[in-house]
């Protein structure tokens, strides 16, 4: 069962801590690929100057709107990204999935990558993630609550550490400590 809608109208800070333990779920191409979300970035807004709401005028009209929906972006013009879109229409944030630990679809998700399913890269870093998922741009705007592409409540206890710093791969406003992660967990990005 998918997090509900509310899940995702809080701010990006929230989200992104509370992100950390869920599921992501695709089902892509007819295939399921699940992986523990185990490292995350919040953007702010217009006032977040790495934020894409801030400097990016196409990804307005889905930042505006209601958060729980998916915003996938070409990187560089090689790595899509994916994106929870967080807060109430009005106010713009979203937190970027960074890493996953993979725990469905292992042998699809190295195919797609061409790195062994038992590989801690399999899922690390946001294009390595969500290329093992088959996530691209079609999925821009899609619900998170439902569809193809899903995310659900922890299958386990919270049983870790949750550790933050600096957003990485940026160069506006790199130094605030938006990111988080699971601390010791081995598939979180260098």
């Amino acid at each position: 069962m998918p997090l509900p809608r509310r899940f995702y109208l809080r701010p990006p800070r929230a989200v992104a801590r509370g992100l950390l333990g869920c599921i992501l779920v695709s089902r892509i191409g007819g295939t399921l690929t699940a992986g523990r979300i185990v490292e995350t970035e919040a953007y702010l807004g217009p006032d977040d100057a790495a934020s894409h709401a801030a400097f990016r005028p196409g990804s307005h009209a889905l930042f505006y709107g209601d958060g729980g929906f998916a915003y996938v972006y070409l990187n560089y013009g090689m790595h899509h990204c994916l994106n929870a879109i967080t807060e109430r229409a009005g106010r713009p944030g979203c937190v970027l999935l960074r890493a996953l630990e993979p725990v469905a679809g292992l042998r699809a998700m190295a195919r797609r990558r061409g790195v062994p399913a038992q590989s801690p890269r399999l899922a690390r870093g946001p294009g390595n993630l969500t290329r093992a998922f088959g996530i691209t741009t079609r999925e821009n705007g899609a619900d998170l609550t439902r569809g193809r592409v899903t995310i659900e409540p922890p299958d386990t206890p919270r049983d870790f550490r949750i550790a933050r710093g600096p957003r990485v791969g940026i160069t506006r406003a790199a130094d605030l400590p938006l990111r988080f992660w699971m601390a010791g967990n081995r598939f979180v990005s260098r």
